[in-house]
C-alpha cells in the first residue's frame, strides 16, 4: 500500500462556453474500472444528442489503468489533455467526462486542447482534490488511572484518536502513521509500565482536504 496519494472527494459538475461551443465537466472517483465504466455510459446516454462525450480516466496506485478517448475529435485533442491533467496533478482512482455541443465556430487543435483541459479541470474543482494518507488504528486498553496521561500523549503527538469506549478499562482507538507507530507502541508501553494491551486492528486510508480531516 502507497503512503499517500490524491483522488476526487465527490462527484463535481462544472460547464463551460467557448466559442460558443458548451462543454459540460464531470468529474467523480472510482475504485474500478467497471465503475468507471459505467459513469462514462451514464453520462453518454445522458447526452446523446451531444456533439461528443469525451472519457479519460485513471486507476491503481501506480496508474495500472490509464484510458481515455477522443470520441470523434480530431486526434490528441480531447482525451489525451483530461488524462494528462490528471496525470499532472496527481489524482488516483478518478474518472473524467467532459461533453461538447458544437456552437458553429472551429476551435482548432490549440483551442480544443485548452477548452478541454479548462473544462476538465472545473470539474475537478467542483469534485475537491482530497489526500489519502496511510494510517495504523490501534487499540489501547488501559486502566482508569492511567487514562488522562495516556490521553494527553496521544494528543500531543503525532497522532489521531477515533474514540473511546469504557468497560471495565479504557480503550482508545488511535490512528498512527506507519512511520509513527513503533514509537506510538514503545511510549505506551513505557508510561504504563507494561500493563497497556496495544493492538494493531487494521490499516486505513484516511481523507483530508486542504490539511484538515474530514472523516475518520
Amino acid at each position: 500500500m502507497i503512503l499517500e496519494y490524491k483522488t476526487l472527494l465527490q462527484y463535481g459538475q462544472a460547464e463551460e462556453i467557448i466559442n460558443k461551443s458548451r462543454f459540460i465537466g464531470y468529474a467523480k472517483p472510482v475504485t474500478s474500472e467497471d465503475e468507471a465504466l459505467e459513469f462514462i455510459e451514464e453520462i453518454r446516454k445522458k447526452h446523446k444528442d451531444a456533439t461528443h462525450n469525451v472519457p479519460a480516466y485513471l486507476i491503481g496506485e501506480n496508474n495500472e489503468i490509464q484510458r481515455y478517448s477522443d470520441d470523434g475529435e480530431p486526434s490528441g485533442t480531447a482525451g489525451i489533455p483530461i488524462l494528462d491533467m490528471l496525470k499532472k496533478e496527481e489524482i488516483k482512482n478518478s474518472v473524467i467526462v467532459v461533453t461538447r455541443y458544437f456552437g458553429g465556430i472551429k476551435l482548432g487543435t490549440g483551442g480544443l486542447v485548452r477548452a478541454y483541459t479548462k473544462a476538465a479541470k472545473a470539474a475537478v474543482r467542483e469534485a475537491k482534490i482530497v489526500d489519502k494518507i496511510l494510517y495504523d488504528l490501534f487499540l489501547i486498553r488501559i486502566d482508569y488511572t492511567l487514562y488522562g496521561k495516556v490521553q494527553n500523549e496521544i494528543i500531543g503527538g503525532n497522532y489521531i484518536i477515533k474514540g473511546t469506549t469504557y468497560d471495565d478499562k479504557v480503550n482508545i482507538f488511535v490512528y498512527s502513521k506507519p512511520s509513527d507507530s513503533n514509537l506510538l507502541k514503545s511510549k505506551v508501553t513505557d508510561m504504563t509500565r507494561g500493563t497497556a494491551f496495544i493492538e494493531e486492528k487494521d490499516s486505513v486510508y484516511l481523507t483530508f482536504h486542504n490539511g484538515k480531516l474530514i472523516d475518520n
